[in-house]
């Protein structure tokens, strides 16, 4: 027994080893290695470009060697190639031929430096950016999601809003803003009106049209056993709309995200998307990028987190 144990262990490990050693992330891997230890005149070494590329070497190994189906390996296989590839790229561009323009592209080695040394800073920024962000986004979920329900659900009511929907849904947040800052009692205040009224409206409508795909034969069925509405709302008509409820939610975030840059532009000064908007003002395109890539970063962060709650909340369908 322990002989096939061993044998099977060492047959995992090959798999592995030639999954790793096939892969185009290890190809691209390699060359950046290359490219990174041959030296460019007059420049110091790179550093803080290779720790970043052995972090994401490092977390493409574990991923690799957590994830068991062939599918989630080469997903995580072309991530890191694609990762690989833009740092190869933006070396090559900017530090070894020069071939983009050095204030709009800077050098991704000072780059990083200046995110190392900058990260206090914009990790302060996330917060007040957080704190917008969330309370526009969950009184946008804690409204949309029960008037979804009931537009959806009670067809003259449904009738009466649908006309104000079509009008107003496709309006641009951004236009309310003048009257935001007039009518609400703080700055604050008017920067998560403006998100709270971007995340609405996909969240709204997708409850409601996820409550007419229910099917008809569902609701027939839970009236003959003659449930209540409350019963029939809560145990029927909510996880049926469930998954439009979630993608309604995720394009909501999106928009969410979208808008923050410009409700940060109200009376703030701090902020992730205002840190990117303030030094773009004074042509700083370094902390420009910077802030460019503390955004990616967070934003994967946050769309992985909604991902898996997702996942959480349609287990059934799996």
């Amino acid at each position: 027994m322990e002989a096939v144990l061993s044998a099977g262990a060492r047959l995992q490990r090959a798999s592995i080893a030639r999954r790793l050693i096939l892969s185009p992330a290890s190809v691209v891997f390699v060359l950046l290695l290359a490219e990174l230890f041959w030296p460019v005149p007059g420049e110091a070494y790179p550093a803080y470009l290779l720790a970043l590329t052995a972090a994401v070497e490092l977390v493409y190994l574990v991923r690799l060697s957590l994830v068991r189906r062939d599918k989630g390996v080469a997903a995580a296989g072309d991530v890191a190639a694609i990762i690989f590839g833009v740092l190869l790229a933006w070396h090559l561009c900017t530090t070894r031929f020069v071939l983009l323009d050095k204030m709009l592209f800077p050098k991704p080695e000072p780059v990083l430096r200046l995110f190392v040394s900058e990260l206090p800073d914009m990790l302060k920024g996330l917060v007040n950016s957080l704190i917008l962000l969330v309370s526009g986004y969950l009184i946008a979920l804690a409204t949309a999601i029960p008037l979804g329900l009931l537009v959806g659900w009670r067809m003259r009511l449904f009738n009466a809003v649908h006309p104000f929907t079509k009008v107003l849904g496709p309006i641009p947040p951004i236009v309310y803003i003048p009257y935001a800052i007039a009518l609400l009692p703080s700055f604050r205040a008017a920067s998560i009106f403006v998100i709270f009224i971007g995340a609405f409206w996909p969240v709204f409508i997708n409850t409601v049209n996820g409550v007419f795909n229910i099917h008809k034969g569902l609701l027939d069925s839970a009236r003959v056993l003659s449930l209540s509405e409350r019963t029939l709302l809560f145990r029927v008509i909510l996880p049926g709309a469930m998954p439009s409820i979630c993608t309604g939610a995720t394009l909501g975030l999106v928009f969410a995200l979208v808008l923050l840059t410009a409700a940060e532009l109200i009376g703030a000064n701090s902020g992730i998307g205002w840190y990117v908007k303030n030094f773009a003002d004074f042509a700083d395109y370094k902390r420009v990028v910077v802030g460019i890539i503390f955004i990616s970063i967070v934003v994967t962060v946050i769309t992985w987190g909604t991902e898996r709650l997702e996942r959480r909340l349609l287990r059934w369908r799996n």
